[in-house]
């Protein structure tokens, strides 16, 4: 059975404006809001340092990526399945949940909550989670059932920049982060000014290999492959710099004159790179040995941007900003390859 071909003229259909998919990424900016402003309970901003923070939960290697370089504290976000025996009533954890949080989730909370660390939770307030950590010494950040993790963590984060464990954060520029992309790509826009839509374009018929130099850019090339993969069903690797060096190195090289209709033809890789403009000096000629590498196989290159860098945008900013538009990449190469 043949895969479904890509049509682009899916991507410029008026009832795009209906689709839900398009609808909940471009109400990201309104969900961080709304977390933010639900004032958490027990909030306690002028209480001691801890001596160390753990995360757990959904996201809690989008904490790490924000907070490991400022954190005056230690800094672990724990896989688990067990809490780490270190924790006790010196010590800040952090877990964001939601109505089905794991269960090895909930066990290291409640065991945090009875060795006597504080504790920040961030889950609905009716679920097993929120249950088991009350006391006087947790924050609870109320969630809704429609709350996505990285609002959460949004919210999460600013709690901890007030507490001085990491850089001051505003949620609501972090949400204007997300609205600017969701201009940028809404469904109305046309295919030459949408980078939503230009990015499913160029992967409708390539494998992506996605490569962000930084923390949070590999957070959020790890992110958008996940999205890259449920909308076409076939592989995308987010990977760091010699995996990608290598797979480009092994790929055939392109030929110029393959029919690209050929069902024969194999499927060529394409080097997607995250603000490859804005890396320091050490790894700004990895990006470009990576592209040039690349081009000089006939293989298309990609660049995903944040932004100006003369913008003065945060971490979070631009992680938000580079997180969106693929996400919207991902949404875009889904409904050109099934019907809307």
């Amino acid at each position: 059975m043949n895969a479904p071909q890509f049509d682009d003229a899916r991507l410029e259909s008026p009832e795009l404006e209906q689709h839900e998919g398009l609808r909940n990424l471009a109400m990201a900016g309104a969900r961080i809001r709304r977390v933010a402003l639900t004032r958490p309970s027990n909030y306690q901003p002028g209480s001691d340092r801890p001596r160390g923070v753990l995360a757990m939960g959904a996201e809690a290697r989008l904490i790490r990526g924000v907070l490991e370089p400022a954190c005056p504290v230690p800094f672990m976000a724990w896989p688990g399945p067990g809490l780490p025996a270190w924790v006790g009533p010196l010590d800040l954890a952090v877990i964001l949940g939601s109505t089905d949080t794991p269960g090895w989730i909930v066990q290291c909370a409640a065991e945090a909550k009875r060795r006597g660390a504080s504790l920040i939770v961030a889950a609905p307030e009716d679920s097993e989670l929120a249950r088991v950590t009350a006391s006087s010494a947790t924050t609870l950040i109320p969630l809704e059932e429609s709350d996505d993790p990285v609002a959460a963590a949004v919210s999460v984060l600013g709690a901890l920049g007030e507490l001085g464990l990491g850089p001051v954060i505003n949620p609501e520029v972090v949400a204007d982060a997300a609205d600017l992309v969701a201009e940028s790509c809404a469904p109305t826009r046309d295919l030459s000014e949408n980078p939503g839509k230009e990015l499913a374009l160029v992967l409708a018929d390539r494998l992506p290999l996605i490569w962000g130099g930084t923390t949070l850019a590999a957070r959020a090339s790890r992110r958008i492959a996940e999205a890259l993969r449920r909308a076409c069903g076939r592989p995308a690797l987010a990977a760091d710099a010699d995996e990608v060096r290598t797979l480009l190195t092994q790929a055939e090289e392109c030929d110029p004159f393959a029919d690209p209709f050929d069902d024969d033809a194999q499927t060529q890789p394409a080097l997607v790179l995250l603000d490859d403009d804005k890396l320091p000096d050490r790894l700004s000629g990895v990006a470009i040995d990576l592209a040039d590498l690349a081009e000089s196989r006939g293989l298309r290159v990609v660049r995903i941007s944040s932004g100006e860098t003369d913008l003065g945008a945060s971490d979070l900013e631009r992680y938000i900003t580079l997180l969106q538009k693929g996400l919207y990449g991902a949404a875009y190469l889904e409904i050109g390859l099934r019907n809307a």
